[in-house]
Order: C-alpha cells, then structure tokens, then sequence
C-alpha cells in the first residue's frame, strides 16, 4: 500500500531538542522561574500552550504566559535556530520514501516560518507534499489537530498513513487522529516512554529508518 508518511520535525529529522530546552530555560528564567532543562526537556515535543502550564501557575500564565511564549520565541529565532543540524540520512529516506510512490509531509509544533527554515536546511523541500505547522492548527501535540491537517493536505484517511516522531507527544496526537505512529530515539526519549504513548515500532534515527524501511513503512503487523 502506498502510504502517507506525517513526519515531526525537531528531534526526529533535527538535532534540535536539547536547543529548545535551554531556550526554554532561559526564558523562563527571564520571567523569574528557575526551570531545570533537564525538566524541560521531557516537555519538548508539546507545543508552548500545553508545556507553558506544566511550569507556571494559572495566575503566573495570566499575568505573563503569552509575555513569555514571545520572548522565547524570539529568543529562539536570534541565538538558536541557526544552529539546528539535520541527523544523518534525513534526505535519503525522503528520496526512498518518494521512489517508492508514498506521500511524505512535515507535522509539525513549530511555526509556519521556522518551519521553511528547517525545510531549508533539511534539503527536502522538493519531496514534500505537504506540510502543516502550529499554525495550521487550534492546538498544539498532543492534541490532534496538527495531524488532522496533515491528512487533509494529502488527502489520506487514517488508515493510509504513518507517523513518524521522537516523541510520546508525538504518538498521543497521531494516536488521537487513528494513526499508527513509528518512534525514533534520536531525540533522546526514553524506549519505555515511545512504547508506552503508542509507538509500534522503534529505531534510532533516520537512517535506521532507511534500513529498515520494510520493517515499518506498511504499519504496524
């Protein structure tokens, strides 16, 4: 079967997860919350309105959550973005992928422009196609709604597709829309956390992925 293949983008195709979480921490750190990275980054993954209210109170978020989510948005576009590198064989599975007849789109947490950027410095732009972002939807993983647009885009049922993510956020909301998700370890989560969220199958990194294309890419059994 031909499949659509929904990637997430940080930690699964970008060596970017522990940016974010210092980028985080620092902006928390700006509002006056002492945050340990190593806290925030079980949060990666989510979108800032679901990981903002896991660190500040209801109070906190009203007199200063949207305040913060700007500065680190900003502050992530100025000292972090540029320096995201794509793993290993990122452009070699989409041309596999692509060679054998499968739909392939970016679903991702970021925003419509940071996600052109990485598109960019992935070199895939050419074999997308399609691509949703944070803006595309009402909420961020690990709600649906991100993955929802995605099989809108490339007009796929459930059924039809396959999500690939680094993270259990990932495999929640591509769970929640009726899609079978494929866990990568290369954002750092652990195995137990992916397995547990919904990941039917595990493998290291893209290039795992590439290895074993015919492990994975027909769904799970």
């Amino acid at each position: 079967m031909k499949r659509a293949v929904l990637f997430d983008v940080d930690g699964t195709l970008l060596d970017s997860v522990d940016l974010h979480a210092e980028c985080w921490r620092l902006a928390f750190q700006r509002f006056g919350k002492s945050v340990p990275e190593v806290e925030v980054r079980t949060q990666i993954g989510k979108g800032g309105d679901h990981l903002v209210p896991v660190f500040l109170t209801p109070e906190e978020q009203r007199a200063f959550g949207e305040e913060l989510k700007a500065y680190r948005a900003d502050l992530w576009k100025q000292d972090f973005m540029h320096q995201v590198k794509p793993f290993a064989y990122v452009r070699d599975l989409f041309e596999a992928l692509n060679r054998a007849g499968h739909k392939l789109a970016l679903a991702s947490s970021s925003h419509g422009d940071e996600l052109e950027f990485y598109k960019q410095v992935l070199k895939i732009g050419d074999l997308l196609e399609a691509q949703t972002s944070a803006d595309d939807a009402e909420r961020s993983k690990p709600d649906p709604d991100i993955f929802h647009a995605a099989l809108a885009r490339v007009q796929a049922v459930p059924e039809q597709a396959i999500a690939v993510g680094d993270s259990p956020y990932d495999a929640e909301a591509a769970g929640k829309a009726g899609v079978a998700t494929v866990g990568v370890l290369c954002g750092g989560f652990p195995q137990e956390r992916l397995t547990g969220a919904g990941c039917f199958a595990l493998f290291r990194d893209p290039g795992d992925l590439l290895g074993h294309m015919e492990r994975w890419v027909n769904g799970p059994g």
